[in-house]
């Protein structure tokens, strides 16, 4: 992608990061924040960072263990994000609420 882009792999297959471990999750974005630092002290072309991690055929996921990609970016790169047909619209506050329970219910499951 750009000069310095790295992934963070897990030694433990898992394919998806629902099948992955809070503490192997949590040491993937240690692992990113450490190499952000080190990509902004680097002489690399780095003005910002982005990370990614695409989860499932959805999210693009070309390859079937989890992963995480810390790029460095810079003006005019060429990378963005493609906002949906109904980016500009605003749900409405019940609607907002009613998503909110239910991610909340399903965090409960476990």
């Amino acid at each position: 992608m750009n000069p310095g882009h790295v992934l963070v792999i897990p030694r433990a297959h898992v394919a998806d990061l629902s099948e992955l471990d809070e503490e192997t999750g949590g040491h993937m974005f240690k692992v990113a924040v450490r190499i952000s630092k080190a990509l902004r002290r680097s002489g690399l072309r780095c003005e910002g960072v982005s990370l990614h991690l695409a989860d499932g055929k959805a999210a693009f996921q070309e390859v079937f263990h989890v992963h995480l990609h810390v790029i460095p970016r810079f003006r005019g790169d060429g990378f963005g994000l493609k906002f949906g047909p109904d980016y500009g619209l605003r749900p409405s506050k019940e609607e907002l609420d009613m998503t909110a329970d239910k991610i909340r219910a399903a965090m409960r499951l476990r």
